[in-house]
């Protein structure tokens, strides 16, 4: 995988994440404080900055009550 092809996927998983906390009308420090991680660092996992362990994305997808496999 290339550099950029890897910072498509970030920017992908970053937009889902989004969207799935807007529908549960959180604020992305409430995720954050839930998951037990940085709210910066939530932040800039949105923004597809931040390439997440399967553990944090895990505690996100908890938090958002997200039940695919795939975000």
């Amino acid at each position: 995988m290339t550099a950029k092809h890897n910072g498509d996927i970030q920017k992908d998983l970053g937009a889902k994440l989004k969207k799935h906390r807007e529908a549960a009308k959180m604020t992305q420090a409430r995720v954050a404080e839930l998951a037990g991680i940085h709210v910066n660092y939530y932040a800039r996992m949105e923004r597809g900055e931040e390439n997440p362990t399967l553990e944090v994305l895990h505690k996100v997808k908890k938090v958002l009550k997200i039940k695919s496999d795939l975000v």
